[in-house]
């Protein structure tokens, strides 16, 4: 079978359960490969070899079940790094990346030191470490093998300035302060229908109390203790809670609190100054 003829095979049986799955059927092959796409349209007629192929059917019957793409390959692009991910951890979402935006945009210090609250694969810090490397990152995660997780890329991106510790939420950071803190906490509502095809990742990561605003709600409130003086907090959220999250921010003492649109138009990050 030639690789034209297996993505072509591969694209039929994903078109059933992904929008994608052109781009799914060319990254499985890739991956198995070690080519770039740009290899594929070029050498479409070269066969695969046996091994390969039996390999790439595994893969492809993994995809097929409804893996996701990203657990199969076993990493991640997000921002302009590559990340290991893994079922530990939510997998990288581009709306996130509206945070590291934020981020860079806000006017810290050139020495600024940051901290990125359920850190999960790493992303948020790691991408804010790599891109700032005078500012100091604290990723803090509650869950063992995403702390591990998070430890094996920042060792792989070579992130000195960013340092990973087991924490609940604010649990292991008492006394320390920054200038800016930023998250993506759960915020899914327990009974949201949008939960079924996030079935392959960690509920823990999706799911909040109190209209999936209950992590949302003690991150507002203790916050303002780690903060420094006139410290920004910026959250991710879901699409209709931006309302509620900026009367957590006002209500915590933030002030210069507003919302963003991600890139499909929804609000999606929320965040504020503290007022003191």
């Amino acid at each position: 079978m030639t690789l034209a003829q297996w993505l072509q095979q591969a694209t039929r049986q994903l078109s059933d359960i992904s929008v994608l799955a052109a781009d799914d059927a060319r990254l499985l092959l890739c991956h198995q490969l070690n080519v770039s796409s740009s290899y594929l349209y070029s050498h479409g007629d070269v066969k695969l070899s046996d091994s390969d192929l039996l390999t790439l059917n595994q893969l492809l019957n993994r995809a097929v079940q409804d893996e996701p793409i990203a657990y199969i390959l076993g990493s991640w692009p997000f921002w302009n790094i590559e990340l290991e991910v893994a079922p530990c951890t939510l997998i990288p979402r581009p709306d996130t990346e509206l945070l590291v935006e934020q981020a860079l945009a806000l006017p810290l210090p050139a020495t600024a030191s940051v901290l990125d609250l359920g850190t999960g694969t790493g992303a948020i810090a790691l991408a804010l470490a790599c891109n700032k490397p005078s500012w100091q990152v604290t990723a803090a995660e509650k869950i063992t093998a995403a702390v591990e997780l998070a430890r094996r890329n920042a060792r792989r991106l070579a992130a000195k300035n960013c340092t990973v510790v087991q924490s609940d939420w604010f649990e292991a950071l008492q006394g320390q302060q920054f200038d800016l803190i930023v998250s993506n906490p759960p915020y899914i509502e327990p009974d949201d229908p949008h939960l079924a095809a996030l079935q392959h990742e960690p509920v823990s990561a999706l799911v909040a109390a109190e209209q999936g605003l209950a992590d949302l709600a003690v991150i507002c409130q203790q916050a303002p203790a780690y903060l420094t003086r006139q410290g920004w907090l910026w959250l991710e959220h879901g699409y209709n809670q931006a309302d509620p999250v900026q009367q957590l921010l006002t209500a915590a003492g933030f002030s210069q609190v507003q919302s963003r649109k991600d890139y499909g138009g929804n609000w999606r990050i929320s965040g504020g100054r503290l007022n003191r």
